[in-house]
């Protein structure tokens, strides 16, 4: 309860703080109160990294970087492949890993990943919260 409510209170502050500046709510995604970027890192390492490790790291993991992109550092998942960034923190809509992870790229170049099999609707949904928290995760 109290875990919670210092959660609660730290947004508040963060929203309140941002908005006073004029930087609006966007500013709470890049920088997190200390309890949700912890929150967020947990929920990285507890659930999205073993999800990316099983399913993600044969083909762009270790030394193997497909299409120029490796998803087994916080360094490398933020620079992206070679098209470019592959999530935005704060919009899974806008995320190019998100869209793959669903099947549902563009029609002329798909790019479905895993490419043989579809993730779980529990895996792609813990990748798409985590990336709308903010995508937090450990250096």
């Amino acid at each position: 309860m109290l875990k919670s409510w210092l959660s609660q209170r730290a947004v508040h502050t963060t929203l309140t703080c941002a908005g006073a500046l004029g930087l609006g709510a966007t500013a709470l995604l890049w920088h997190p109160s200390p309890v949700a970027a912890q929150a967020n890192t947990d929920a990285y390492v507890k659930t999205v990294q073993p999800i990316l490790a099983k399913n993600c790291y044969t083909c762009h993991g270790g030394e193997s970087h497909r299409g120029g992109l490796q998803l087994d550092t916080k360094e490398h998942i933020l620079k992206g492949g070679k098209d470019g960034a592959v999530i935005v923190p704060g919009h899974p809509e806008q995320s190019l890993l998100v869209t793959l992870i669903r099947h549902e790229g563009p029609a002329d170049d798909p790019r479905p990943m895993p490419p043989r099999s579809k993730l779980s609707d529990a895996d792609i949904a813990a990748v798409t919260a985590w990336i709308k928290a903010g995508a937090v995760m450990p250096d």
